[in-house]
């Protein structure tokens, strides 16, 4: 229930910067923490909160609107009339099938469930065709509904508490695979659900794999929220859970765990927490040298060949460009196997480059991204808000490729 005495972000005829100071203090953020993230000092902040400095330029209200997790534009600046989503993308036209099948209260059924195996090698099939498939989505999209009603069925006839188990294991590893197709679309109470979901089957199925997934996946719906704290606290809840674990563990239990670790990082990154930050890293990065050099994670990509890419994220939510553009330099994309995951590292260089001050090196490492995997930059807030900033440039060539891109992204108009 909203304090009566806060105002509404949103409620006319609210300045700009009083819906900054709003959106600022609900975001948990400092003055001084999100100067620092801006590259400016506490008292510009104060200043354009306060209606000293007035409306402030377009690059730096994306970049406003980015660190405090605005979706929608209009949010932020008041102006209805041109309304932006830069952290959500288009409804997938397989979306309304995802939602029937995950909204659906299956109580009975007269057919037989198919077995775990069967579940198993086309749950490996979906996550093979994600990695491949430029479309990723549109894969994803077509295979989720099935998979979701007859992984729910096979938990409820399983014939035994261990059969059950390990059925509940696959089921919220379904409901994982559906967290990663319903990101970022327009349906934030169905992504909890389903993240929630995933984690109650996970709990179920006492299975430290499973329920290391659903975590790391719980802590990015938390910290996409932009609750750090919740996702802070459910990350190191979930390591210390598999730290006994790892001497005996197999490899899928220690990646999920060098992933949580890395994912600690990405948070503290993003409170601008650098040394903690890089700390977690080196965690990850030593808990992914104990992997097989070939090893590559199906859910979460951890392994040696990511850490690299997980080093210029770190550089880029700090706010660090010059760093972010030479980790940029050391990491090889190539050696990413997964198209959609190699297309998210494209877009974390041109942050790191847009952050340095190389917008045209920026917009050709987006269209990398681009070529690597459509449906992953179409769905990237960071990458619209870079192409919709650089629509505005005062070079025209600049402006023309931004716009071309743009069109690609459907984030203006052919």
């Amino acid at each position: 229930m909203r304090d009566a005495a806060t105002p509404h972000p949103y409620a006319d005829p609210l300045a700009f910067g009083q819906r900054m100071q709003i959106l600022r203090t609900r975001r948990g953020l400092s003055r001084p923490v999100l100067a620092g993230l801006l590259g400016r000092s506490p008292s510009w902040v104060k200043q354009v909160e306060t209606g000293v400095i007035k409306t402030p330029s377009l690059s730096v209200i994306l970049r406003i609107a980015e660190l405090l997790r605005v979706r929608d534009l209009a949010d932020l600046t008041g102006d209805q009339s041109m309304p932006a989503d830069l952290f959500t993308g288009p409804g997938h036209p397989l979306l309304p099938e995802v939602q029937a099948a995950v909204n659906a209260y299956p109580v009975r059924s007269d057919r037989e469930a198919p077995t775990a195996a069967h579940l198993r090698h086309r749950l490996d099939r979906a996550w093979a065709s994600r990695h491949c498939s430029p479309n990723h989505r549109k894969v994803v999209g077509g295979l989720l509904p099935g998979l979701i009603r007859d992984a729910q069925l096979a938990v409820r006839q399983a014939d035994s508490s261990a059969e059950r188990r390990a059925r509940q294991a696959i089921l919220s590893e379904v409901y994982s695979l559906t967290q990663f197709f319903v990101a970022y679309q327009p349906d934030a109470a169905l992504l909890w659900r389903v993240a929630e979901r995933g984690m109650v089957a996970a709990q179920e199925s006492e299975d430290p794999r499973a329920i290391g997934v659903a975590a790391w996946l719980t802590v990015q719906a938390h910290r996409d929220a932009g609750h750090y704290e919740a996702a802070d606290t459910v990350n190191r809840d979930t390591i210390r859970h598999l730290e006994p674990l790892l001497p005996d563990g197999d490899d899928r239990v220690r990646a999920i765990a060098g992933a949580l670790q890395f994912e600690a990082g990405y948070t503290a990154a993003r409170w601008g927490e650098s040394g903690t930050a890089w700390g977690w890293w080196e965690k990850a990065r030593a808990a992914a040298q104990t992997l097989p050099a070939s090893y590559y994670d199906p859910v979460t990509s951890f392994s040696r060949a990511v850490m690299s890419a997980h080093a210029v994220t770190v550089a880029v939510e700090l706010r660090a460009g010059g760093e972010s553009v030479r980790q940029a330099a050391a990491a090889d994309a190539h050696t990413i196997p997964s198209r959609p995951r190699r297309a998210r590292h494209r877009i974390e260089e041109a942050r790191g480059y847009h952050l340095d001050g190389q917008p045209d090196v920026a917009l050709a490492t987006l269209a990398k991204a681009h070529e690597a995997a459509p449906e992953t930059i179409t769905y990237n807030g960071y990458a619209r808000r870079i192409v919709l900033e650089e629509t505005e440039s005062k070079s025209p060539e600049r402006r023309r490729r931004a716009s071309d891109l743009a069109v690609k992204l459907g984030v203006l108009a052919a």
